[in-house]
């Protein structure tokens, strides 16, 4: 078992160590970036004990202006199902074993035509939370989401201004949660936001973190 720390490139202004990850020697890393690629790296092959280690440009071939968005740990057992969505609010379902690239120019996954990739996340639960950078939020079934080898994906939130700032899947008779500083706040209620994929959604319930972050 190992503590990795992924020195990437630096993320609108973040910390250059922005990844902790605890893998196993025989796993793989996922990295997803703007662009909407995923490249593997083999825990095994990474440098160690180097100081602050050597650039990821030097591992994969990244072009100057993809950025990483997530590091996955993808396990040989793995069998997950991953949401990858853009900017613009379109995402499909694909999974974690046809994210693993052969070689180092990655492979292409979530297609971008102007907007840029946003993120990707463990699909988790059966209802999925998304919330734009206008602070609209929408919940919906993930059954509402297709399953997808590479392409656009589907429009999983309208919006009229702005784009995607975050998304959350979750089980629904659990209530949905965020954290604000230390604490989480759960919220059982959601009535007023269930709709279905390719709405708009309604203002958070109150106290929903001003960043528009789960």
């Amino acid at each position: 078992m190992t503590i990795l720390n992924c020195h990437g490139v630096n993320l609108h202004g973040q910390a250059p160590w922005r990844f902790t990850l605890k893998t196993e020697t025989t796993d793989k890393l996922l990295i997803f970036t703007t662009l909407g690629r995923f490249y593997t790296l083999s825990v095994d092959k990474l440098p160690r004990g180097r100081g602050h280690g050597d650039p990821l440009r030097l591992m994969v071939d990244l072009v100057p202006e993809e950025e990483l968005l997530e590091i996955l740990v993808h396990a040989p057992e793995s069998d997950g199902k991953i949401l990858v969505a853009s900017r613009d609010g379109r995402g499909f379902i694909t999974s974690r074993a046809s994210l693993v690239a052969q070689t180092r120019n990655g492979k292409q996954i979530l297609n971008v035509d102007g907007p840029i990739a946003a993120l990707c996340r463990d699909v988790t639960g059966n209802h999925l939370a998304i919330i734009g950078q206008n602070r609209k939020l929408l919940i919906f079934k993930t059954e509402e989401i297709p399953e997808m080898a590479r392409g656009k994906g589907v429009i999983l939130q309208r919006y009229k201004d702005g784009g995607l700032s975050d998304a959350k899947f979750f089980t629904l008779s659990e209530g949905l949660s965020w954290k604000i500083g230390d604490k989480t706040r759960l919220e059982s209620k959601l009535l007023p936001w269930l709709g279905k994929r390719a709405q708009g959604g309604k203002l958070p319930p109150p106290g929903f973190p001003r960043t528009n972050q789960f």
